[in-house]
């Protein structure tokens, strides 16, 4: 396998962005401004490196646009993570769209003796580097591990997305949850007589 290029902090804002709509149960938790800047709060790889709240200097400014524009986002990443599986093409094309829309950067970086390399985007605005970050790292994973290992959950009630960053690529189901339910359905069906 190639070394990978993603941040797999980064992955999982991704996949966290997707499932704050919940479409089985009519559910959204990426409603209100306040529920943006919670996300936010929770997601340290989403902040621009310049904003407010990343250098802790103080309360970051959210508007009714910004979460417009970050729903908007949402709704790009989880089709990407819903079609790379059985159209990796048109999955390129929407992270492609999406990281010119938000002016993505590719920039290097050293710290502690250490070089890596990002995409950002050129503004401050937390829509255009949450897209640029969140785009990009699942345009690497596609790259580096294949378009298989985004996917949905194959539980019978649930839509939330993943992405498979395991060593053998077999996930089907989001969380232990779900998985578990499989598993224990499984060998259920195993052990019953016939």
């Amino acid at each position: 396998m190639r070394d990978a290029y993603y941040s797999p902090l980064v992955v999982q804002t991704a996949v966290d962005l997707a499932n704050t709509l919940r479409p089985i149960k009519g559910e959204d938790a990426l409603e209100t401004v306040e529920q943006l800047r919670d996300f936010l709060d929770d997601h340290p790889a989403a902040e621009p490196p310049s904003s407010a709240a990343s250098q802790r200097t103080g309360p970051r400014h959210l508007t009714r646009a910004d979460l417009a524009e970050v729903r908007a986002l949402r709704e790009t990443v989880r089709e990407v993570l819903e079609r790379a599986h059985a159209d990796a093409v048109e999955a390129a094309a929407l992270i492609n769209d999406g990281l010119r829309r938000s002016r993505a950067t590719p920039v290097l970086r050293h710290e502690d003796d250490r070089w890596w390399t990002e995409v950002t985007s050129d503004t401050d605005r937390c829509s255009a580097h949450l897209a640029a970050t969140t785009l990009s790292a699942l345009a690497s994973v596609i790259a580096t591990l294949g378009p298989a290992r985004l996917g949905v959950c194959a539980g019978p009630t649930c839509r939330a997305t993943f992405v498979d960053l395991s060593r053998n690529g077999s996930k089907q189901y989001c969380t232990r949850t779900c998985s578990h339910r499989a598993s224990v359905a499984a060998y259920r069906s195993r052990r019953s007589p016939r």
